[in-house]
């Protein structure tokens, strides 16, 4: 395990634009941070670009961007991405239920656990998070 990591809180956030350069960004910047902490980044990248795309396509209101943030620990990565649509609370769909919408399924299968919080207004954040022991 990382010495860095098990002493102190590690923390890294951007606000990028609401678009899909921005999106795209998100997780450039995020897998080399996270491999600058000596951690494992292709399951959190991917969720990483499913929330920031989300944020791009679903919370995305004209002028105002999205943040992205990521912590952690000894035990833990988590991953926050809060956009300007507080209004549009993201669901998990069924299989087939839609067109559209199985990201979500793709976060949920990948992270250890995942949800939303409201606010400050009008935001929303879509959060998932990783158990880190099972890497080391």
């Amino acid at each position: 395990m990382n010495q860095q990591i098990a002493e102190h809180q590690l923390q890294f956030r951007i606000q990028l634009s609401a678009t899909r350069r921005g999106a795209r960004l998100a997780r450039l910047l995020a897998t080399e941070q996270l491999r600058s902490w000596g951690l494992p980044f292709e399951s959190p990248a991917q969720v990483i670009s499913e929330l920031a795309a989300n944020a791009t396509s679903h919370g995305r209101v004209r002028g105002r961007d999205f943040r992205l943030v990521l912590t952690s620990d000894a035990d833990t990565l988590r991953i926050e991405v809060t956009d300007a649509r507080g209004d549009r609370i993201p669901v998990l769909q069924e299989p087939g239920a839609r067109e559209s919408g199985y990201g979500l399924i793709l976060v949920a299968s990948l992270a250890d656990r995942w949800g939303t919080r409201r606010g400050p207004f009008p935001c929303k954040t879509v959060w998932a998070e990783f158990d880190l022991p099972m890497w080391n």
